[in-house]
């Protein structure tokens, strides 16, 4: 459930938009969301308890001085910009086995709850799963909940943005029998089908990557999202061949490797 740092006053999420990542392959959706915070200056309002995540904490990501940087983080924690009505749920570590259900019903309570106007869940999947027609073009996909079709389908059409492909359920056997196939990309299939059956505005944004430096992934992601949202101005094309260079990097990527090999080694 949600707990605010205010404890005089609950924040008033009605009609904004919450974005989150999903713990899935590359990690790309939780560093794209870590982009966002960190250039919109996001202020954290809150932190999101659950027994579904590994506990962890750990200093300031978005440290900017050396007053702020003693300042601790948890696994789930909630920023907010009002300006542009938006929330965000940073996810900072992986689930506890058999704990993925749970969770998806207590956020999507909370979504409810709040009444957010549509829920925008970025992530990823193992670009060496793409079914044969998911090789061509651009790695990045979309899905729309059937509550955000008629509001949102004809923009991502202008945008010539691709919907995720679905896959035949009995490859070689019936082939007009379609199901999302999504591998490494942790909730977001779970998360997108209760969206589905409980009326929820979701949009699903990812990109198919590899294990590795997906930094150009996360901001190839945060580009594709700020083409729709427009969180911030004269963005390029997502199909552009250079990356976008107006995404503040947080002071915790500096770590992102490991600090290094120790020189006593040599």
């Amino acid at each position: 459930m949600f707990v605010s740092s205010d404890c005089s006053a609950q924040p008033d999420f009605k009609s904004c938009t919450l974005l989150m990542p999903a713990v899935s392959v590359g990690n790309v959706g939780q560093l794209a969301v870590d982009l966002v915070i960190s250039t919109l200056g996001m202020s954290k309002v809150g932190y999101f308890y659950t027994d579904c995540l590994v506990p962890m904490i750990g200093n300031n990501p978005y440290a900017t001085t050396g007053d702020n940087t003693a300042e601790l983080c948890i696994n789930a924690e909630v920023y907010a910009l009002p300006s542009k009505q938006l929330v965000v749920l940073q996810i900072r570590s992986p689930f506890i086995k058999n704990k993925y259900r749970p969770f998806c019903q207590t956020l999507l309570s909370w979504v409810e709850s709040c009444r957010f106007a549509k829920v925008v869940l970025l992530s990823s999947s193992h670009a060496y799963q793409r079914s044969d027609q998911q090789l061509f073009g651009t790695p990045l996909r979309y899905l729309l909940s059937p509550a955000v079709q008629k509001t949102d389908e004809e923009l991502m059409q202008k945008l010539n943005w691709r919907e995720l492909e679905k896959i035949a359920a009995f490859p070689g056997v019936n082939g007009d029998e379609k199901v999302l196939y999504i591998p490494g990309s942790g909730i977001t299939k779970l998360l997108f089908t209760e969206s589905c059956s409980k009326g929820i505005q979701m949009i699903v944004l990812l990109k198919f990557c590899s294990e590795g430096d997906n930094i150009p992934d996360a901001l190839a992601l945060t580009d594709y999202l700020n083409e729709w949202l427009q969180l911030t101005g004269n963005q390029q094309s997502s199909s552009s061949p250079t990356k976008s260079s107006r995404w503040k990097i947080p002071s915790s990527w500096k770590l992102i490797f490991g600090s290094g090999l120790p020189p006593a080694l040599f």
